[in-house]
C-alpha cells in the first residue's frame, strides 16, 4: 500500500492540518508520498522531513509564533498602501516568509527529505500547473504560497510563479496518477462551505475562485479509482467569516482551530478505520 498525504491550500486556515496530522500520526499513519499546495506546502514539508509525532509539536510552535508576532501579514495600513501603489502587484512583502522558512529549512533540498514530496505552484510564463520534485524547499514553498495580490511572484530559475491554489489547490489527482493506493486529503474546510452569489465587488474573485477549485477537487474524487482508498479529513473552528476581507491577518484561533480538528480527524479515523 501507498500512502498519500495531500495537503490543501486555505491560508491562515492551514492550522486545522496541524490537527489532522497529529490524528493520523498517532495511528501510526505514516505517508510514503507528500504533496502540497500553498500553505499546504509548507506544513507538508515539514512532514515529509519529520513523519512522526515530533512534526506536530514543531509545526504548532510555528503557527503559534506566528500569531503571536502577525509578521507575515503584519504591515502598517500606511506601508501596505504605499507597497501596492508601487508595485502595482502586492501589498505584503515576502520577506518574513521567506525569512522563517529559511530559519526553519536552510539549505535543505526534495533530495534530503525521508519522505517523497511535491509541492504545486502556478507558473505565470507557461499558464502551467508546475510541480517542484527537485533543488531547494525554500524558493519552492515560496513559489507555491505566492498568493496574488498579497505577496509579490515568486520567481525560481528565471521563472515566474503565484499560488499554487490557482491551479490545484487539493492535488488528490496527483497522488492518484503517482501511484497512491490509501490517500488521506488534508483540507481547510471550504469545501464544505455553501456559496452564495457575490453582492460586492470584493467577494467576486474569492466566489469565482472556490468555484473552480471546487469543481476540479470534485471531478478528480469522483474518478478516483474503485481500488484506491481516499479519505477526505473534517476541518474544524471555521466558519463564514473567514472568508472575510481581514481573515488573512486573523491568526488568533490557531491553537482553537488545531484542537478541534484533532478531535473531528481523530472521530473520522475511528469510525472509518477502526479504533487504534
Amino acid at each position: 500500500m501507498v500512502t498519500a498525504f495531500v495537503l490543501g491550500g486555505g491560508g491562515v486556515l492551514g492550522a486545522v492540518e496541524v490537527g489532522m496530522l497529529r490524528a493520523l500520526l498517532e495511528r501510526d499513519l505514516v505517508p510514503d508520498l507528500v504533496l502540497g499546495t500553498s500553505v499546504g506546502a509548507l506544513n507538508g514539508a515539514m512532514v515529509a522531513r519529520q513523519p512522526d509525532l515530533g512534526v506536530v509539536e514543531r509545526l504548532t510552535e510555528l503557527w503559534t509564533a506566528t500569531a503571536e508576532s502577525r509578521d507575515v501579514y503584519g504591515d502598517r495600513p500606511l506601508r501596505t498602501v504605499r507597497r501596492a501603489v508601487s508595485t502595482g502587484t502586492h501589498i505584503y512583502s515576502s520577506q518574513p516568509l521567506r525569512t522563517r522558512l529559511e530559519e526553519e529549512f536552510g539549505e535543505t533540498r526534495f533530495e534530503d527529505l525521508p519522505v517523497r514530496l511535491e509541492v504545486c505552484a502556478a507558473s505565470i510564463e507557461r499558464a502551467a500547473e508546475h510541480w517542484f520534485t527537485s533543488g531547494p524547499i525554500v524558493p519552492a514553498v515560496l513559489a507555491s504560497a505566492a498568493v496574488p495580490g498579497l505577496l509579490p511572484p515568486a520567481e525560481v530559475d528565471g521563472e515566474h510563479f503565484l499560488d499554487g491554489g490557482l491551479v490545484n489547490s487539493i492535488p488528490v489527482g496527483r497522488a492518484v496518477e503517482l501511484g497512491a493506493t490509501r490517500v488521506f486529503v488534508l483540507q481547510v474546510g471550504r469545501i464544505d462551505r455553501p456559496l452564495k452569489a457575490p453582492t460586492r465587488p470584493w467577494q467576486v474573485a474569492r466566489v469565482s475562485f472556490e468555484v473552480a477549485r471546487r469543481h476540479r477537487f470534485m471531478r478528480e474524487m469522483a474518478s478516483i479509482p474503485a481500488d484506491v482508498e481516499a479519505h477526505v479529513l473534517p476541518a474544524a473552528g471555521t466558519s463564514p467569516r473567514d472568508d472575510s476581507l481581514r481573515a488573512h491577518r486573523d491568526f488568533s484561533r490557531v491553537q482553537a482551530r488545531i484542537d478541534a480538528t484533532y478531535a473531528s480527524s481523530r472521530a473520522y479515523l475511528d469510525e472509518h478505520l477502526g479504533r487504534p
